[in-house]
């Protein structure tokens, strides 16, 4: 007996598949947007059983060609991808369950191929200048970027925070309800829980007042009067989770437990930084050494003169110019300070941001060696 199949225009289903399927999902939101840029295509006029896999290729090679009107840019094809995945879903859905079709046109279609991960990091410069522009006139949105650095978050997850599954004594952040659909537990720094401290509110309640969309706009201004570009806060947690690597006290099932993780996959786009961490650990009789030596590393800074007077000041590190009468003096006063602020954070425990880049081009940058001493000067 041949089964009648049920006429319905793929705008309806579409419709009918965000209220019944796409409403139970974390991800609902995304979904309804990926929706209806579907629906103002052709496609959505014909019927599902007359879709043909020509049809969705024509799809994919007209969404590749779109300029988005928000970045200016082609559509990217982890987008395209997703779109795909969704009507492939909902094809797979309506064959077995609603008989508006007898074949799924998405599954052979060519998918473009997936686009390469983002890498880009938060510079030591970039982290300074974002913390000294909101320290004195937004501490909510200092302390989500902070934790954000501190804990490989993500913005939902920091944004829906609440004090009562907070506890500052074990250190620890709970997450009821994650992206993935599971609880975790977050280990919080000494640095995440003095954030923490400092914006301590009541016993119960959110921590932070910021919608998902109301944070978003903050960190578009932001970044926008800083004139810092291609930074998104969702790189924060890439950042985060590299450190946790370049600690190279974790393992990857340790950084997975902490990022939420739950495909080792994922992890993988990290393994490279860790690289230089086993280097050390191959000679036992060297990794003591060389673990201080990553302490004590030299950090660039810029030295000026001006009225017969040097001034050397630190390009990544919270500390005032240092003074002198000369260049060697600066210099030298200069190295003095940069061991005892490095000793100072290893004995607290604390990470100071990683020195950042030098042009040799530029004469009034310096390289500056905590280890500095007056024979080693050059003149």
């Amino acid at each position: 007996m041949k089964i009648r199949i049920k006429k319905l225009p793929l705008g309806k289903a579409l419709d009918k598949y965000y209220c019944t399927i796409s409403v139970s999902k974390r991800g609902h939101l995304q979904e309804f947007y990926r929706i209806n840029v579907i629906k103002r295509s052709a496609l959505a006029l014909k019927c599902m059983d007359e879709v043909t896999s020509v049809d969705i290729a024509d799809y994919r090679d007209m969404r590749l060609n779109t300029i988005s009107e928000r970045t200016g840019r082609s559509v990217s094809a982890s987008t395209v991808r997703l779109e795909l995945a969704l009507l492939s879903s909902l094809y797979n859905l309506a064959r077995i369950e609603w008989g508006t079709c007898s074949h799924n046109p998405v599954e052979h279609v060519r998918k473009p191929a997936a686009s390469p991960g983002r890498t880009r990091r938060l510079t030591s410069t970039e982290e300074r200048r974002i913390t000294r522009a909101l320290r004195p006139k937004n501490s909510q949105l200092l302390a989500i970027f902070q934790l954000a650095l501190e804990t490989a978050m993500r913005q939902g997850e920091i944004l829906s925070l609440r004090w009562e599954y907070v506890d500052l004594h074990l250190g620890i952040a709970h997450l009821p309800l994650t992206k993935n659909g599971s609880a975790r537990d977050v280990p919080l720094s000494w640095k995440a829980r003095q954030v923490l401290r400092e914006f301590a509110g009541p016993m119960s309640g959110p921590i932070f007042t910021y919608t998902s969309n109301g944070f978003k706009s903050a960190w578009r201004v932001l970044m926008a009067e800083l004139e810092i570009y291609d930074l998104h806060f969702h790189d924060l947690r890439h950042e985060a989770i590299s450190r946790l690597f370049e600690l190279g006290t974790l393992n990857v099932m340790e950084v997975a437990a902490i990022s939420g993780h739950k495909s080792m996959s994922m992890l993988k786009r990290y393994t490279h930084l860790r690289a230089t961490q086993l280097v050390s650990k191959l000679d036992a009789r060297r990794r003591q050494a060389q673990k201080l030596a990553t302490l004590f590393v030299p950090y660039p800074a810029e030295i000026i003169e001006s009225n017969g007077r040097f001034s050397v000041q630190f390009s990544d590190l919270e500390h005032p110019a240092i003074t002198a009468g000369s260049r060697d003096e600066a210099l030298l006063r200069a190295a003095s300070d940069l061991l005892l602020i490095q000793a100072l954070a290893a004995r607290a425990g604390k990470r100071l941001p990683p020195p950042g880049e030098i042009s040799v081009r530029d004469p009034h940058r310096v390289l500056i060696n905590p280890f500095l001493q007056k024979d080693g000067l050059r003149g």
